[in-house]
């Protein structure tokens, strides 16, 4: 599909969410979060509930804290999706004080951050599928690993994990980028010359959409070695993969009375970090908005989004369906 085509059907759709007017849904606001996948996550749920439930859809520019602080203190807005429950350290206890419903995973994957090399090197050297082949055959990874910026999370718990496996004294040296631009383009950079890389990233993005890397295995993930990893007076630094993340949509008490088909359908609506690399890859090769992007998924993966609608809704959007 043209970039052109695809631009008239994302003026379409904006045509059609602006007409939409049935009796069966009121108001309804949904987060939009400070990055790329929420952002698309938002634009496909706002499309699909205006034009197959009839809502009208108030998005909200938000990120993880205060999100979490406005439904807490104001029960809105009526819908938080893509939310990283391990980056909300106050999640479980508005979960449990009944401040907020959790529905469902909307990355069926969850958040994936680990260590990676290029697909062209693990096919060329099996052995650096795992850490011990890297730590055995540095050269082949060009001694170095890529490591994500000062400040970041990541930052503290890569460097313990370096420290655990004593990466310097086996040849390694742990290059920090100063950007998350720089370190995506690292990346591009080693594909596009078929070189040596290893280091760290996260998914879904659209660079691992874009560029097909194999996680490196490392250890099974220990809750406690990870903890004191994520500490930066963390004394006994111990190997640790990350956990995945559980990624969900959850949404304000009320909206279950007051909305229920609403409710059922964020309860299916789930993305595959496959499906999400995808479409952020297309959005960044076309610079596309995040509503183009939408529409992308919208037209691509019909199969995916009909089943997460009811029956009254599907048949509202069936044009889209054939």
């Amino acid at each position: 599909m043209t970039i052109k085509t695809m631009l008239s059907a994302a003026a379409i759709c904006a045509g059609l969410g602006s007409s939409a007017a049935w009796a069966d849904c009121g108001e309804v606001s949904i987060t939009e979060m400070d990055w790329a996948s929420s952002a698309v996550v938002t634009s496909v749920a706002k499309f699909l509930l205006e034009n197959g439930y009839g809502c009208t859809v108030k998005t909200v520019p938000s990120s993880t804290t205060p999100a979490m602080a406005s439904i807490a203190e104001t029960g809105e807005p009526d819908i938080l999706t893509e939310l990283w429950t391990n980056s909300s350290p106050v999640y479980e206890e508005l979960r449990a004080a009944g401040k907020l419903v959790e529905l469902g995973h909307v990355l069926a994957d969850g958040g994936v951050e680990a260590w990676w090399i290029p697909a062209y090197l693990a096919e060329a050297h099996p052995e650096l599928r795992t850490l011990e082949g890297i730590l055995a055959n540095p050269q082949l990874v060009g001694g170095r690993f890529h490591d994500c910026p000062a400040g970041w999370a990541c930052d503290v718990v890569n460097l313990n994990n370096a420290k655990a496996v004593d990466m310097p004294g086996h040849g390694i040296e742990r290059f920090q980028h100063g950007s998350g631009e720089t370190l995506a383009t690292a990346i591009a950079a080693a594909y596009a010359a078929k070189e040596p890389w290893f280091g760290y990233y996260w998914a879904p993005t659209s660079v691992l959409g874009k560029y097909p890397m194999v996680q490196v295995e490392t250890a099974p993930f220990d809750q406690d070695a990870h903890t004191c990893n994520a500490d930066p007076d963390c004394t006994a630094p111990k190997l640790s993969a990350y956990p995945t993340a559980k990624v969900v949509t959850a949404v304000a008490p009320d909206l279950l009375e007051r909305e229920p088909e609403v409710v059922e359908f964020l309860k299916l609506m789930s993305f595959t970090n496959e499906q999400m690399g995808a479409v952020l890859a297309w959005q960044d090769d076309n610079s596309a908005s995040y509503e183009e992007a939408a529409v992308y998924f919208l037209t691509t993966y019909q199969d995916t989004w009909a089943n997460w609608l009811n029956d009254e809704a599907r048949s509202r959007l069936s044009a889209l369906l054939q």
